[in-house]
């Protein structure tokens, strides 16, 4: 039986630029839960609110 296994590299960005990118993605995760939360509609308001206290940031 002849098995050929064939390796792929999984990214082909750098540890600096995957470094970047995650820091990025937190930074806007941060200011969209952030930002929702002074929005005009209740609905949306109370979800970043319980959003923020479910990841353990004080709010009032």
């Amino acid at each position: 039986m002849n098995t050929d296994i064939q390796t792929s590299t999984v990214s082909s960005l750098s540890v600096s630029q995957r470094l970047i990118a995650g820091v990025l993605a937190l930074f806007m995760g941060l200011v969209l839960v952030g930002g929702v939360g002074f929005a005009s509609d209740m609905a949306v308001h109370n979800g970043a609110h319980d959003t923020r206290h479910a990841l353990g940031f004080p709010c009032h």
